[in-house]
């Protein structure tokens, strides 16, 4: 998987508008084809079109991701910004497929977006089967 920070979350550090250890974060998958734009997709509301509809388990609007830990890593000249795996459990039908996630900041009046992890190919879970995400991760440079 490939990870990008957004470029809203360069701004946002700048600002000082984004608080890892207090603000409720979200992922939300994306359907199959999507493309992020570091540029130009700055807010869920510029990429909702593109997330996967509420069905089968999974729900529009995202997961809500916990466990966050902020790393500093002096040797790659990066920050590394975890959380917990999530998970969707698919029933009554496939969740997917899908390509990749957004994480987005909920706590954020414009819901702004953290980063994108590229799964570098279509995944579908099965009905019945849980999908995990791990190591989701952005890293800022």
């Amino acid at each position: 998987m490939a990870n990008q920070a957004a470029n809203r979350l360069k701004y946002l550090i700048a600002q000082g508008g984004i608080d890892f250890s207090a603000d409720t974060f979200k992922i939300i998958l994306m359907q199959s084809g999507f493309t992020f734009d570091r540029d130009a997709h700055h807010d869920y509301g510029d990429v909702s079109a593109s997330e996967l509809a509420t069905a089968f388990g999974y729900t529009a609007g995202g997961y809500t991701l916990l466990g966050v830990a902020v790393t500093e890593d002096d040797i790659n000249d990066r920050t590394t910004v975890t959380w917990s795996n999530p998970t969707w459990t698919a029933a009554g039908g496939d969740i997917g497929p899908t390509d990749g996630a957004i994480i987005y900041d909920d706590t954020d009046a414009n819901d702004s977006l953290v980063g994108y992890i590229d799964f570098g190919g279509n995944y579908t879970q099965a009905n019945g089967g849980t999908m995990t995400l791990t190591n989701v991760a952005v890293r800022i440079s």
